[in-house]
């Protein structure tokens, strides 16, 4: 007997573990993977709860069936949860069958999917350092496991089919999102709140896209007021009289847009030497910006902007305006007095 912390390895007889029905049917090639046990031998047992309940290696098991196998080494997983034991144990024709609400089926995929990529991670090393060969071969056999770079990628699919019969984990790992940002006390305590309180909606049947998104916004947005010092207060206030008129989805690109903006105006601060006030940029860019300006007035719907427009922004608008109107009256002065000047021609 060996064991590692959380661990124990035993021998057990194969008739004695119970496989419940979310592992999968579709067991791939079974017969390569015998071909292989039978070569080599098991270099990972598969996993299984206390009590005998399969946790990973179902087609490591169906291969040793197939071998005549009766008696295996195996794994012996402490410390999973109840509710996840139940969920391992289910059958077909269990009268316990009940759906799982978001919140608790995102939990049981984390805790599946922590288990997997364990299991996956120790067949890895057991290619590593047990194969006399050390030769590779495909994701499942009994002598290999995913790259380390897929590991996560692999577990979180098994995990969400496991626990809810499919493979895609988005959900899920949106759920998760949002707990961690709900438990971590490094984070301001409004996001941490409003983390709460989008979980909450989930679990009365809320869409965890849509709180999702939310969230994200949020947390643009927190992130846009921590770069203020360094970037324009102006696309804060954009950003939240945004959030007044636009979508869910719209809204969480304007946020992570404008923190994209601030982020880059910090790291150009950085890199460049503040430019003096007095400044003045060349004719040539003068020219590229009046030239984007043609018409511009012709692209927007007054009576939208009109009805859109918080007072910071449309003050804003007054003062550029007023601004422009002003260079443009200096700008005709000096452009006259130089035409009055010119020298009249002697043919005329």
């Amino acid at each position: 007997m060996t064991s590692t912390p959380g661990h124990i390895e035993l021998e057990r007889s194969i008739d004695s573990i119970r496989i419940g029905s979310r592992h999968r049917t579709d067991l791939g090639d079974i017969e390569a993977l015998a071909a292989s046990i039978e070569r080599q031998g098991l270099l990972q047992p598969i996993t299984v709860t206390p009590d005998g309940t399969l946790v990973c290696g179902a087609r490591r098991l169906a291969a040793l069936r197939q071998l005549g196998v009766r008696k295996l080494n195996v794994w012996v997983r402490s410390g999973i949860s109840e509710r996840l034991t139940q969920l391992l144990a289910e059958q077909d024709d269990n009268a316990l069958h009940k759906a799982l609400s978001p919140i608790e089926a995102a939990a049981l995929y984390r805790e599946v999917k922590m288990l997997l990529a364990e299991d996956a991670r120790r067949r890895q090393e057991a290619t590593r350092f047990g194969s006399d060969q050390g030769k590779s071969r495909s994701d499942g056999a009994a002598t290999v496991a995913a790259p380390l770079t897929s590991l996560d990628g692999y577990a979180r699919a098994q995990a969400a089919l496991l626990v809810t019969g499919k493979r895609s984990y988005t959900t899920l790992e949106r759920i998760g999102h949002l707990q961690r940002i709900a438990a971590d006390e490094s984070l301001d305590e409004t996001l941490r709140k409003s983390a709460t309180a989008e979980l909450e909606a989930i679990q009365s049947g809320g869409s965890v896209a849509s709180a999702h998104r939310r969230m994200n916004t949020q947390l643009a947005l927190s992130e846009l007021e921590a770069q203020a010092p360094d970037a324009s207060s102006n696309g804060i206030s954009w950003a939240h009289a945004a959030g007044r008129t636009s979508k869910e989805a719209e809204l969480e690109q304007l946020a992570r847009a404008a923190l994209a903006r601030a982020k880059t105006a910090t790291r150009a601060k950085k890199a460049r030497p503040a430019a003096s006030p007095d400044a003045k940029l060349p004719v040539r860019s003068f020219v590229f910006l009046w030239n984007d300006l043609g018409e511009w007035w012709l692209r927007y719907d007054s009576a939208e902007i009109a009805a859109e427009l918080s007072d910071e922004q449309w003050d804003q608008f007054e003062a550029t305006l007023a601004g422009t109107i002003s260079f443009a009256e200096r700008l005709r002065s000096l452009r006259d007095d130089s035409l009055g000047a010119a020298p009249v021609s002697a043919t005329s």
